[in-house]
């Protein structure tokens, strides 16, 4: 299985540049400098000392036996929500910026939907000096309101979008507006696997640390490979670093969307999608029959996006990676039980990932599988409190009558 894109950055038929001439020359640009920074290592020393001292790598592979023994199996927590600032997105925003400073820029733009990179970038950019500006949708501002502050306590400005689906997708509008107003002192540091190539390769090398670290934990514990590796996936970042490093070996894989209220109302891009252009790229879109891109739901605002990470596309064509989709109901329930068995939060997000390993491990009992816990869920006990009331209160008005 091919793990990387072709110079022309497409996995297949996916992928590739569809940006404004005026951006062109920045991208290429940034594939150079990608490519000479990755094989320089004094960069890579760098950036994996940041990772280690700075961020906390490795991650610990948590064996949550109480629960997987619960679920019929064994089941492997990676437990990214123990990395500075909460989620996998530091990761990626580490070396970035590493990279942003390398090629003199000193103004960063960035989007966040769930408000973790976000985070990530602005704390890279204390770090390093930097400038920062993050997009993100007004309702996900509403919704992330700790993570908006956690921003602007960093030194990041914080720009809130009004318009349209105010999540998201209109978050990465606004940066690449940003981006495309100057892009000679300004880099875009993108948050997904997603955009215009080189980011999908971009993030997924920088992301790989998650599955290169996981491969070696379970091996050296177990003797052997996992059964499952399953990933929570909304553009894709967190799954594809866990992926990669498992393309080649006999193992399933599973990455989750979010089927929000129900699976036809959600944000299934893979489930429900066909392939088109979206944030400068060809990949599976949520579009009507006119190509107008379609709303998108999920209790998971990291995952509520109407596009996926073309490698993720070039994927499911191909068979090698199994999509499946969880619902906001059964993230919820999976959510309450990994905090009350195992003493974890973990956010919304890697919940859908968690509802999914309950179903594998009922439906595959004795399996070992391994869980990328994206994330904590700090940030979403607002939404899950508000969630629960509004159920609590239902329910009272059913008693009444």
């Amino acid at each position: 299985m091919t793990v990387t894109a072709e110079r022309s950055g497409r996995f297949g038929a996916y992928g590739g540049r569809y940006v404004p001439e005026t951006l062109m020359t920045s991208l290429i640009e940034l594939e150079a400098a990608f490519e000479a920074a990755w094989k320089d290592n004094t960069f890579r020393t760098e950036l994996a000392s940041t990772l280690a001292d700075f961020v906390g790598r490795p991650t610990p592979l948590y064996a949550a036996l109480r629960l997987g023994r619960d679920w019929g199996g064994q089941l492997f927590l990676k437990r990214e929500d123990l990395t500075h600032t909460g989620a996998h997105k530091i990761n990626n925003a580490v070396g970035q910026a590493l990279l942003a400073r390398r090629m003199g820029k000193r103004r960063i733009v960035a989007e966040t939907g769930a408000g973790q990179h976000g985070v990530a970038t602005a704390a890279a950019c204390a770090r390093l000096g930097l400038q920062c500006r993050v997009y993100m949708g007004a309702l996900d501002c509403e919704r992330q309101r700790p993570n908006v502050e956690r921003m602007k306590l960093l030194g990041a400005e914080v720009f809130s979008c009004e318009g349209g689906t105010r999540n998201l997708k209109v978050a990465i509008n606004e940066a690449i507006r940003d981006w495309v107003s100057g892009p000679d002192e300004t880099y875009y540091l993108l948050g997904s696997a997603v955009g215009p190539h080189p980011y999908p390769t971009i993030v997924r090398e920088l992301q790989s640390v998650i599955g290169i670290e996981a491969r070696e934990q379970f091996t050296r514990r177990e003797g052997r490979l996992p059964d499952a590796v399953i990933a929570c996936v909304g553009g894709g970042s967190n799954a594809i670093g866990i992926f990669a490093p498992f393309l080649d070996d006999p193992v399933a894989l599973f990455g989750v969307e979010a089927g929000g209220d129900s699976p036809e109302h959600g944000s299934c891009t893979l489930a429900h999608g066909r392939p088109g252009v979206l944030h400068g790229a060809m990949s599976y879109v949520l579009q009507d029959a006119d190509g107008q891109i379609t709303g998108t739901h999920s209790i998971a605002p990291g995952l509520d996006y109407p596009g996926v990470g073309p490698q993720h596309s070039a994927l499911k064509d191909s068979g090698r990676v199994t999509y499946a989709i969880e619902t906001d109901e059964t993230a919820l329930s999976a959510f309450h039980e990994l905090s009350r068995v195992e003493g974890i939060l973990p956010a919304l997000e890697s919940s859908h990932a968690l509802a999914f390993a309950r179903r594998y491990l009922g439906e595959n009992p004795g399996r070992r599988v391994i869980v990328n816990l994206s994330g904590r869920g700090d940030k979403d006990l607002p939404s899950i409190m508000a969630r629960t009331k509004g159920q609590a209160a239902l329910e009272g008005g059913h008693h009444a009558r």
